[in-house]
């Protein structure tokens, strides 16, 4: 007697396609019930014919995330563990090149959808995909804003609930993995203002402000007066509201403003975290130059930011990262970003690589996110914290692999007679 083939084994010749191998790394369970797929992989649930149509119509890491964005793919086991087996197959990455389907896996994928009835016209993207492609041109001062807009003004009680009271989105700086998220971030503010010099009355300009945390605690413990700008209007509506709550009104200005538009140098310190990769390569000349007209002669810039490991720096427009989380985001590797900031008259002081902190850190927003699911739910849409869900789970593999890095370059303008320490215990 032979065996009928079910739902579930069909769709493992499917997403086997899709991911370029025949063996497939995780436990699949069909719309029907059906179950197949090594034992004590991680489970991954296919909930209706759709999921299907979607791989058909884009037939790779698109098409499976719009799938699991729109809740017709589930995991069922450790988001960890589950992504990290899809990654085994190779050809689902982070970003950078991806190997495309054959035409005999895309006739494969076809047939499988015949047979299962789920042939049709491409399904819509769920609401959550971005649309900045067609705002005008790549980084005009319009569509940065729009993808600025995109990515962090899907709600502040959403972000509070995934960052903690610290309010700050980029890497932690941990002493131990025991550490903790918001000393980490305490940690991470603090380290940035010591290599910086910070002392009282200090002008420092926050590119890239976010919620304020680093222009509050510049101020705070420092005594330095702060200009944040951001591009985000929710962000700065925060950022406001805090630096008030914080009595720091007369030392802190917060503006919804392009750094392209700052002329109220100068500046004797300026801090770039976690912006630097919204800037586009083609940019990034004028950025540099930008930065260093605003500082004045003897002050220090401190760029932190992702970049791609062995030379990759490309984030695709048909990634899941292009079309959902950073819209025209471009990661620069490291000798091309200090190659741009040298170039207009600043000495490197010092460069430190923060990769495995980045991977901690992204960890503990994964499980703030997950302990805090129904809320966050709430506070945006389901498919939003399936995407932050799959980012940032995705993104600390990504990190753990060397994959990408994350790096604070230290600079100082020439001029000014000032010389800086002979060795980094200044700021250590």
């Amino acid at each position: 007697m032979t065996s009928r083939t079910t739902v579930a084994d069909r769709l493992a010749g499917a997403l086997g396609a899709v991911l370029g191998t025949s063996e497939l790394p995780v436990r699949l369970r069909g719309w029907d019930g059906s179950v197949t797929g090594p034992a004590g992989a991680p489970v991954v649930a296919v909930n209706s014919r759709r999921a299907l149509r979607r791989m058909v119509w884009a037939p790779g890491e698109l098409g499976l995330a719009r799938a699991y964005v729109a809740g017709e793919m589930d995991i069922e086991d450790d988001v960890f563990a589950t992504f990290a087996a899809l990654r085994t197959a190779g050809r689902l990455t982070q970003d950078g090149p991806a190997a495309q389907t054959t035409w005999r896996e895309r006739l494969s994928l076809l047939g499988t959808a015949l047979r299962l009835g789920a042939i049709g016209p491409e399904p819509a993207p769920p609401a959550e995909e971005s649309a900045v492609e067609r705002r005008g041109h790549r980084h005009s001062r319009h569509r940065d804003a729009a993808a600025i807009s995109h990515h962090y003004d899907v709600g502040n009680d959403f972000y509070e609930l995934v960052l903690g009271p610290s309010m700050v989105y980029s890497c932690a700086v941990w002493a131990t993995p025991q550490t903790g998220l918001d000393a980490a971030q305490e940690a991470k503010l603090d380290l940035v203002c010591r290599k910086l010099g910070l002392t009282e009355g200090t002008r420092l300009l926050d590119v890239g402000c976010g919620w304020g945390s680093m222009a509050i605690h510049a101020a705070q413990r420092y005594g330095a007066v702060v200009v944040g700008v951001t591009l985000s209007e929710e962000q700065a509506r925060m950022a406001r509201k805090r630096v008030a709550e914080a009595g720091l009104t007369d030392k802190i200005d917060i503006r919804v403003q392009d750094y392209r538009e700052i002329d109220d140098e100068p500046f004797d310190a300026i801090s770039s975290i976690g912006m630097a990769e919204h800037v586009g390569r083609a940019e990034m000349p004028r950025y540099a130059a930008q930065l260093a007209r605003l500082l004045r002669p003897g002050g220090r810039l401190l760029n932190h930011a992702i970049a791609w490991n062995a030379g990759r720096s490309v984030v695709r427009p048909d990634s899941f990262i292009g079309r959902y989380v950073f819209p025209d985001g471009e990661l620069l590797n490291l000798g091309e970003t200090v190659g741009f900031l040298e170039s207009v008259e600043m000495e490197v002081l010092d460069v430190e690589a923060l990769r495995q902190h980045y991977a901690l850190t992204l960890r503990a927003w994964v499980d703030r996110l997950e302990e805090n699911w129904d809320a966050a739910v709430a506070a945006t849409s389901e498919g939003r914290a399936r995407v932050w869900r799959l980012y940032m789970a995705a993104s600390a593999l990504t990190f753990e692999s060397g994959e990408m890095g994350v790096n604070q370059v230290l600079l100082q303008k020439r001029g000014g007679g000032q010389h800086p320490p002979l060795r980094r215990d200044a700021w250590l």
